[in-house]
């Protein structure tokens, strides 16, 4: 319920979106905003220009929500737009800085590791850390669950490109993660 207006459903919500009504526009902002500031936190570090991503991207989920044609959940559409003007802001910043593939592709294998005892929150402080360009490609990978064909076309690199940026994401990951149970032992120990 909003002020003297409840909406029984997603679709009362974004036929009011439709329509310019502002307390469903303001409702379904309040419903996702926290959730998708979270997912622009993920991409950009700055807290005010992240902050200014999520209300740009809700303006934008607001003029552009008739394209939205119901099919596949609204939740991911809206998802998608947030993303892709986290990566249009990083990318007009100048912020996201991806190095060349010069590896052979063979490097690229997936690698796995455990995560031992670090928790979600640590593990996502650790993903906050690294630098923009494998951020960018680890958070649209492992988290948004894009294929690297696809994370080539919205970020303007090679697949090659991506596959090494995640490669590098994983391996420093790994090395960050050695040196916080190595600190903990030496705490804890």
């Amino acid at each position: 319920m909003f002020g003297n207006r409840t909406f029984r459903n997603e679709y009362e919500i974004i036929e009011g979106c439709r329509k310019g009504d502002r307390k469903a526009q303001r409702f379904l902002y309040d419903t996702y905003s926290k959730k998708f500031y979270a997912i622009c936190l993920r991409y950009i570090k700055d807290r005010d220009l992240a902050e200014d991503v999520l209300v740009e991207s809700f303006m934008k989920i607001f003029e552009k929500i008739n394209q939205f044609e119901s099919k596949g959940s609204f939740e991911g559409w809206m998802k998608r737009v947030i993303v892709t003007h986290a990566l249009l802001t990083l990318r007009s910043n100048k912020n996201l800085l991806m190095e060349v593939n010069l590896e052979p592709e063979h490097e690229y294998a997936q690698s796995s590791y455990e995560l031992n005892q670090l928790e979600a929150e640590e593990l996502m402080s650790l993903v906050t850390s690294l630098p923009t360009g494998y951020r960018t490609v680890f958070n649209l990978y492992v988290i948004e669950g894009y294929s690297h064909a696809e994370i080539a076309d919205l970020l303007g690199i090679s697949e090659s490109t991506s596959k090494s940026q995640l490669n590098r994401s994983r391996n420093l990951l790994k090395q960050k993660i050695a040196e916080q149970e190595l600190k903990e032992r030496r705490i804890n120990g």
